[in-house]
């Protein structure tokens, strides 16, 4: 038994727990928490300790993000290798490809959908056909239990044409569109730069900001020349954006949104990235993001930042019943 003291903290939930004797889990919301204590008790008793965990809830939003906490513990004071997989609003927890325990919501789940495929895990379709965005997707859902497929698995499918003003709604057009060609679960983004004194412009027209077809070099000398005449740093503010959209059938979309703040600079600096990278100045800093690593910008950018808030969002809206 160790001292340690585990906490998992977001704006949905709230959790501060440990590896005790006779252990249990309490709450201090008002939330009907559902929580499978005594089935987990008959896995991982333990003839000394009972059930050796104790867990504190101050805020509590998902019964999957619950679970998972309470399990990752086990997994490191036990030596156990168990992980949680959400399947059909099911929670399954599977150890070394044996089922232990399975927990159902309060409505059921559907037999058929449930039964449907000899994959236990569940797929997500990232509505893109780059390898290199899929395989973060995939790094990230692969710890929720979910397989990660791209539009290159799906040959036949059409373009969808990125016809929406705002990037929430391109965003939904990919994922709805596809979710419905294909019954499955989609995530799609749509990204781009704002600048506040354009009016928020290039904002969904970030890759064709020059024309169609226009190569980053284009787009970058179109928008060093329409600030050509803002002389201050302070007066040249812009935001990288990312929206994202998570589709499936028969359910409300979940869209969640984030901004990362700067300024744009009056010549191109740094050598990686793309787009918009080598203008862009990172808050305060005045690195430019080009100027950045690929680690560095993976922990602070638009889509890191729209990424953490799905992440704490996504495991109560996947299980909410279908409409």
């Amino acid at each position: 038994m160790t001292n340690k003291i585990y906490e998992y903290k977001d704006d949905q939930d709230w959790y501060v727990g440990s590896y005790s004797i006779f252990g249990g889990v309490r709450t201090l919301t008002d939330e009907d928490l559902d929580f499978p204590l005594v089935g987990l008790a008959k896995i991982f008793r333990d003839e000394e300790r009972g059930f050796p965990i104790s867990v504190t809830v101050l805020r509590y939003g998902s019964l999957y993000r619950l679970l998972s906490f309470v399990v990752d513990i086990l997994n490191q004071e036990m030596g156990r290798n168990v992980e949680v997989i959400q399947r059909q609003g099911a929670l399954l927890l599977v150890e070394n490809g044996q089922l232990l325990h399975v927990e159902l919501p309060k409505e059921g789940v559907d037999v058929e959908a449930f039964f449907e495929t000899n994959k236990v895990r569940e797929t997500l379709l990232i509505a893109t056909r780059n390898e290199g965005k899929t395989k973060e997707f995939r790094a990230i859902f692969d710890k929720l239990g979910y397989d990660v497929e791209n539009l290159n698995d799906y040959p036949d499918l059409p373009e969808v044409a990125e016809t929406g003003m705002t990037f929430e709604e391109n965003a939904r057009l990919k994922a709805e569109t596809i979710s419905q060609l294909t019954g499955k679960m989609v995530l799609a983004d749509d990204s781009g730069l704002k600048v506040d004194v354009l009016g928020g412009l290039p904002g969904v027209w970030s890759a064709r900001f020059a024309g169609v077809g226009a190569t980053d070099r284009e787009n970058n000398a179109k928008l060093l020349h329409e600030l050509a005449m803002v002389f201050e740093l302070k007066d040249r503010s812009a935001q990288f954006h990312t929206t994202l959209v998570v589709a499936s059938p028969n359910k409300e979309s979940l869209v969640v949104e984030a901004d990362w703040p700067g300024y744009i600079n009056f010549e191109p600096k740094g050598e990686n990235g793309f787009g918009y990278d080598p203008l862009f100045l990172v808050g305060e800093t005045g690195k430019s993001s080009a100027e950045l690593t690929l680690e560095e910008k993976n922990s602070q950018s638009h889509r890191a930042l729209a990424v953490k808030k799905l992440l704490e969002v996504f495991p109560s809206w996947q299980s909410k019943p279908s409409l």
